[in-house]
């Protein structure tokens, strides 16, 4: 990735030099870093009102009793998955997280949920139950990356706050559109999920 950004830049800056458009590049390269600025000012502050909530939220044992509510589910997409593990809890607070449309807070308990998984894999190995070589992720953790990229939202907190950085007259005109979109892409990746485990 970082070869192809450097590359389009260095394409861009050699057409404007032979195009005499130099100047245009540096205003649009400075009003680009300040609109840059601007919108990671407004993602803060969505980003730590919603990570807070979801903080008080596990505080209060919300997050433990939803758990423990949506364990048929959660046991429904990872049968494997021991029941109680530590696991469960990191992937149900990512799940939510991602429900809410907080992707970035979404993001530390995922990467706890597939510690966890590694974890319970390496236990695994050491029992003799799995044959899957170190580093080789599990069959818990391709669902779970799987799940996690589909993503269904209720609230697409992030697009509405792009949508109303760049001022756009209904931010929430998304959510609709949103809520049909992930929830086929949700469906579509349990059903991936269930066929490839049945074919192996």
């Amino acid at each position: 990735m970082n070869y192809l950004w450097a590359s389009m830049m260095i394409v861009g800056i050699v057409y404007g030099a032979f195009h005499g458009t130099m100047p245009d590049i540096t205003n649009a390269a400075l009003d680009s870093a300040k609109e840059a600025v601007m919108l990671c000012i407004t993602m803060l502050g969505v980003l730590s009102f919603w990570s807070g909530l979801m903080e008080i939220a596990t505080q209060a044992g919300i997050i433990e009793s939803v758990t423990k509510k949506a364990s048929p589910v959660i046991h429904f997409l990872f049968p494997d998955i021991p029941k109680g593990h530590i696991a469960n809890t990191h992937i149900t607070t990512n799940f939510i997280a991602n429900i809410l449309g907080l992707g970035w807070a979404a993001t530390p308990a995922g990467l706890k949920a597939m510690e966890a998984l590694s974890d319970l894999e390496e236990e695994r190995r050491k029992r003799g139950e799995v044959t899957v070589k170190p580093h080789v992720a599990s069959k818990e953790m391709c669902t779970f990356l799987i799940l996690n990229i589909s993503s269904l939202q209720l609230i697409p907190v992030n697009i509405i706050s792009y949508r109303s950085q760049y001022g756009s007259a209904n931010p929430t005109f998304i959510v609709g559109a949103g809520i049909v979109a992930t929830f086929v892409s949700t469906m579509a990746a349990v059903a991936f999920c269930k066929a490839l485990k049945h074919l192996h």
